[in-house]
């Protein structure tokens, strides 16, 4: 629930904008035609739409899979093999489902659209990539399953079960896994690629809605995305936005610990990481989102850097250089005296942000200014911009389903 209900909670159904689907181009809302750059080298296709309801009540209690554990397969487990289906008592298996199509793959694996025998409910299955079959299931998907068992909320992406293909004693057939999601209509950034496809004002102020609710909750639940942007955000025909591709995510402490500054894609990275800080916390992801909703409003990414030190030079263009006073501390960093960039820290800039957002209006171009603020302690939280005026006056944000 946002921190301002205000009247407008109440009058929401008479003021709002509706949120209708346009079949023609089976996308959300009344899109309007513009034309759009194309996004070359768009660092954020790895991933792909899936989606719906949160009740994750299905998933195995496995012993590889507990929720309390981050613990790699027990040795007596691995030395059995994955193709051992004791080893995944409690999952479902992936000649349970027909696969319809392949959406696509990545790094972190390949995401199939599929229905399970018996039921016509579309569903998105993402394998998980193992390099090698006696060592289990990878750390880092361990760390995912855990992380999207613990979440349940409407805007981030349930997981459903685990779908196993234990695969063959001979080895000549290898084990696969597979985490299973309902499967959502598109992504965001593929709808910002679209050429036919203009978000309206109250789309924009509904996505944001919902993805800042979304991150409340995944911050009071001391958990980081640490791979926002577009490409991870999926959306329904009816408007619906969901968190999704917790590839990356991890738990956080408020205290502060050292954390890799090796996250983010490039695009939508937090400049703090670039420079080499490990000790961060949830303003890494609100850059992000800031970067997501100049990506609304702009029809595509605002910091589109070719490499690291472009991207730097780039968030500097725009958000100025830095300073004690905009950016403490950042002289102590250690990415500093990597190759190059005090040569580029060295060019001086002045912060041109909220000019630059001005044509989309003076809220719009404040929330901008208070998300993309080089100190992180300064970023706005998503408490703080979900409380924004931006999204409380007129047009309002619009109305899921309607």
């Amino acid at each position: 629930m946002s921190p301002r209900n205000r009247a407008a909670d109440d009058h929401q159904d008479s003021r709002s904008q509706s949120h209708t689907v346009n079949n023609g181009g089976n996308m959300p809302g009344s899109p309007k035609k513009r034309a759009v750059d194309d996004a070359t080298d768009h660092p954020s296709k790895r991933s792909h739409s899936i989606t719906s309801t949160h009740n994750n009540s299905h998933l195995p209690a496995s012993p590889n899979l507990s929720a309390g554990s981050n613990s790699p397969p027990r040795k007596k487990e691995a030395k059995e093999g994955l193709s051992s289906l004791k080893v995944w008592h409690g999952c479902s298996q992936l000649k349970d489902f027909d696969l319809v199509d392949k959406l696509g793959e990545g790094t972190f694996g390949e995401v199939h659209k599929a229905r399970r025998k018996g039921s016509s409910e579309l569903l998105a299955l993402k394998r998980i990539l193992m390099h090698n079959e006696n060592e289990g299931i990878p750390i880092t998907a361990l760390r995912e399953i855990k992380i999207l068992k613990r979440l349940r909320h409407e805007n981030i992406v349930p997981l459903h079960d685990i779908a196993v293909n234990p695969g063959s004693w001979s080895g000549r057939n290898r084990a696969s896994v597979y985490m299973v999601f309902p499967y959502m209509d598109h992504d965001l950034s593929g709808l910002l690629n679209n050429p036919k496809v203009r978000l309206s004002v109250p789309q924009i102020k509904l996505y944001m809605k919902q993805l800042l609710e979304g991150t409340i909750y995944m911050h009071s639940q001391k958990i980081l995305h640490r791979d926002m942007k577009a490409a991870n955000l999926l959306i329904s025909n009816n408007g619906t936005l969901k968190i999704a591709d917790f590839g990356l995510a991890r738990p956080f402490k408020p205290e502060g610990e050292d954390y890799t500054s090796k996250v983010v894609t490039r695009w939508y990275r937090p400049p703090e990481l670039f420079l080499g800080e490990k000790k961060y916390g949830p303003a890494v992801d609100m850059w992000g989102i800031g970067c997501v909703f100049g990506e609304m409003l702009f029809g595509r990414p605002v910091l589109q850097g070719n490499s690291d030190q472009d991207q730097l030079d780039k968030i500097f263009q725009l958000c100025g250089s830095p300073a004690e006073d905009t950016m403490p501390g950042w002289q102590q960093l250690p990415g500093l005296e990597e190759k190059g960039v005090v040569y580029q820290i060295n060019r001086t800039y002045q912060r041109k942000l909220k000019e630059d957002f001005e044509p989309y209006g003076t809220l719009a171009a404040d929330l901008m200014d208070k998300l993309l603020v080089l100190d992180p302690k300064k970023r706005l939280t998503a408490f703080a911009a979900s409380d924004h005026d931006y999204l409380w006056v007129e047009p309002l944000p619009a109305v899921i389903g309607a």
